[in-house]
């Protein structure tokens, strides 16, 4: 999952990735700032959500992008990198939130679990952006809207929940 979270200038710095030594960092770096150009004035939540399921879903060439550099990132190692409970989850700052990116943050956020998994308790002040980055097919995020899988999720202003996070098993 790529978390791409709009927050208010000069809020407390935590240290993102360094662009000059991963050229694929600085490759989902442009990749989300095209987005960002085309959401900005958007506001996150249910119709947003739906928004960017029905347009920047599977197949759009932004969100098959964000996918491919996000995998490639977490291969790399510097994408998803930082443990918080084990191996199993674990997240990382890409970028901190800075005028180039139009004061969105950009984090990455790794579950591996065959079982539902509950992760940490967040808020979103501003909303939240999730595009949810499939490592294996039936993973899904649980959003405000109930479970997704590849595409996007997207609380609202004022929202909190905790990371939920399953993956299904299809029988052929």
């Amino acid at each position: 999952m790529t978390d791409m979270q709009q927050e208010a200038p000069g809020s407390a710095p935590v240290a993102g990735v360094d662009f000059t030594k991963h050229h694929t960092a600085r490759q989902l770096l442009q990749r989300c700032q095209d987005f960002f150009a085309e959401v900005e004035n958007l506001t996150p939540g249910k119709d947003l959500e739906t928004y960017l399921n029905r347009n920047y879903g599977p197949g759009n060439s932004i969100y098959d992008d964000l996918c491919s550099l996000t995998r490639k990132g977490v291969e790399e190692g510097w994408a998803a990198n930082i443990p918080i409970d084990g191996p199993h989850y674990r997240r990382s700052k890409i970028s901190l939130p800075k005028e180039e990116t139009r004061f969105f943050s950009i984090t990455a956020v790794y579950v591996d679990s065959q079982d539902e998994f509950s992760g940490q308790h967040h808020s979103h002040p501003y909303g939240e952006i999730n595009c949810v980055v499939q490592i294996d097919e039936g993973t899904e995020l649980k959003g405000m809207q109930g479970w997704q899988g590849a595409g996007w999720t997207s609380p609202g202003p004022g929202t909190h929940q905790y990371v939920l996070v399953r993956y299904l098993i299809y029988d052929d």
